[in-house]
């Protein structure tokens, strides 16, 4: 059973709407993202690209920049090394964009997911040597390379480190760097750049932001402009809160993208019937993201890549058809161990558990996470999904709030060969016979209640049909883009009565109902959540002849309290508001 939970945050919601202009809907929506102040506020609803810092704020930016005009000026090969999930290849094509734009002898190297793992390693850095490479520009990764980048140092290369990722910290706390001659990442303790969470791609375009002002370079406001689309996928992708500079960044990416002129984009976003027009956030997260991301997990991360640099249309279409191709077959592997992964924790007891470990040996390793992800959703319980690979198991995990899984893993190093991510998500390797110790590990020092276990669905206004106007969900999209740290709001109503209802989609993937309040306001209702729970919780409620009764329009006894976001629908010209079910008792 979910845990409601009705923000209550006080505040003068009649000086705020008076200064700011805006509805009490609005105003609260504000308040309980923790924005009280009017001038906080109109920062917030209307972001300007004068919101963006100066990449000069960040450590080591100038000194970047300083080794790479002097690599540049030389003709010595400088070489990027990105990583294969959408943050690596974004940050990868920024900088290869930019440096060879301004006249670099540049090249990049991604590794391989499967037989490299994350981030630079001794044979990227041993092709780079044999290869003559000079500079070594790492992206999304490396700042915990300290052996790799050693023996880089060793051979004589020069280093530079772009990265977001947490720093590395020794047994007494103390920060470890590695040893390059510049390290760029506004985590380290003694860089005073105003915002730490940036993702890898948005900090390489700050690199080439940087870079970019020491050139003269033709058009070079529309290609920053361009630039700023790309920073924005990546933190989309990457999960990033959107806050502060990261809220700029993708809201202005988004205008941009909607005229790009980008080649493999265009032909991404026809593969996948994207409308330009309504390109959101969803849109990057959910259908760009996953096909650029398939080619890292089942193929190869350069795909992407090459779709990006493509100036071919023919060759753009290829690509696109085939990135779309290889998502479409992700998603089944996806689905398919999916189900068994929750067929195992079922049949074999493990609901009792806390924290499920789920061994599924034939999976295929890069979708560990994914799945482990949709487990957690199911069961709302930690979740770690374990598959074999090449000389061991890897494993990938996700949390939940109350649960900070990189540290209860730490505790058990001993039975892992390696590990490492944060609070929220993780990924380790083991051998095979410590993965039933580790789930008992795990479990015997797990403090998690049921009452934890409870997912617990956060709303912001018990709201009544009759307040909803498309004036309203217009000044909602002010609000926008949402995501992670700024996610839509979300509005319950009680007591709706179900006038009718019937199924959506050639897969019975939604249902539309017709629903009516108390006080007789009536309204269309989407629903695109279990299709099938939704029947058996009305069934189990109400008996069965009323599903019958609702699908032939029928009088019927169903009331619903819910949760909703709404929506404006647009058919044939027309216009009419409905709401979209998230959450029902």
């Amino acid at each position: 059973m979910e845990n409601w939970v009705i923000k209550n945050i006080k505040a003068d919601f009649r000086y705020i709407m008076e200064k700011c202009n805006i509805s009490e809907v609005l105003a609260r929506c504000l308040v309980n993202r923790g924005l009280k102040e009017p001038g906080q506020i109109r920062a917030f609803l209307y972001p300007g690209r004068d919101n963006i810092y100066s990449p000069f704020q960040m450590k080591d930016m100038a000194k970047a920049c300083d080794i790479l005009q002097q690599k540049i000026e030389a003709g010595k090969k400088i070489r990027i090394i990105g990583d294969y999930d959408v943050d690596g290849v974004m940050s990868t094509y920024i900088l290869y964009r930019t440096l060879t734009m301004v006249g670099a002898d540049a090249d990049y190297d991604i590794p391989d997911r499967i037989n490299d793992g994350y981030g630079i390693n001794l044979r990227i850095v041993e092709e780079a040597w044999k290869d003559k490479v000079d500079t070594i520009l790492t992206c999304d990764n490396g700042i915990v390379a300290v052996d790799e980048i050693r023996r880089a140092k060793e051979y004589g290369m020069t280093v530079i480190v772009t990265d977001h990722h947490s720093l590395q910290a020794a047994e007494d706390n103390s920060i470890i760097l590695p040893e390059a001659d510049a390290v760029i990442n506004p985590k380290q303790p003694d860089c005073t750049y105003p915002f730490k969470g940036l993702c890898g791609g948005a900090i390489a375009y700050k690199l080439a932001l940087a870079l970019l002002d020491r050139y003269e370079v033709p058009g070079r406001q529309a290609y920053e402009e361009e630039l700023v689309s790309y920073a924005a996928i990546a933190t989309v992708c990457d999960v990033m809160e959107l806050v502060d500079e990261n809220r700029v960044i993708v809201k202005y990416g988004l205008e941009y993208l909607k005229k790009t002129r980008n080649i493999g984009l265009l032909a991404l976003m026809d593969a996948c019937q994207i409308d330009k027009e309504r390109l959101s956030a969803f849109y990057l997260g959910f259908i760009i993201g996953p096909c650029l991301n398939a080619s890292g997990r089942l193929d190869t991360a350069k795909k992407g890549l090459a779709l990006l640099l493509s100036g071919d249309r023919d060759e753009a279409v290829t690509l696109a058809a085939e990135l779309r191709r290889l998502n479409d077959e992700r998603k089944d592997m996806t689905a398919e161990y999916t189900k068994k992964a929750v067929m195992t924790a079922e049949e074999q007891g493990m609901l009792e558990d806390t924290v499920l470990v789920i061994y599924l040996p034939d999976c295929h390793e890069s979708i560990a996470g994914i799945i482990a992800g949709k487990v957690r959703e199911r069961f709302h319980r930690p979740t770690l999904i374990l598959a074999d690979s090449v000389d061991s198991v890897k494993g990938s995990g996700r949390s939940i709030e109350n649960y900070n899984m990189i540290e209860e893993l730490s505790k058990h190093r001993d039975l892992m060969i390696k590990v490492g991510g944060h609070p929220m998500a993780a990924g380790f390797s083991i051998s095979r016979e410590n993965i039933e110790p580790l789930r008992k590990a795990l479990n015997e020092s797990s403090r998690l209640t049921k009452d934890m276990l409870r997912p617990k669905v956060v709303i912001d206004i018990l709201l009544p049909l009759g307040y909803i106007t498309e004036e309203l969900v217009n000044e909602l999209k002010l609000l926008e883009p949402f995501g992670n740290g700024n996610e839509r709001p979300l509005f319950a109503e009680k007591d709706l009565a179900v006038k009718s209802m019937y199924v959506l989609g050639k897969n019975s993937n939604g249902l539309k109902l017709r629903v009516v309040n108390t006080y007789g306001r009536e309204m269309d209702a989407l629903y695109f959540g279990d299709v099938e729970g939704f029947f058996k919780y009305i069934e189990e409620n109400y008996g069965k002849d009323e599903i019958d009764r609702l699908m032939t329009g029928r009088r019927s006894n169903v009331k619903l309290t819910i949760t909703y976001y709404p929506r404006i629908n647009e058919y044939n010209g027309n216009k009419s508001v409905q709401i979209v079910i998230q959450n029902y008792r």
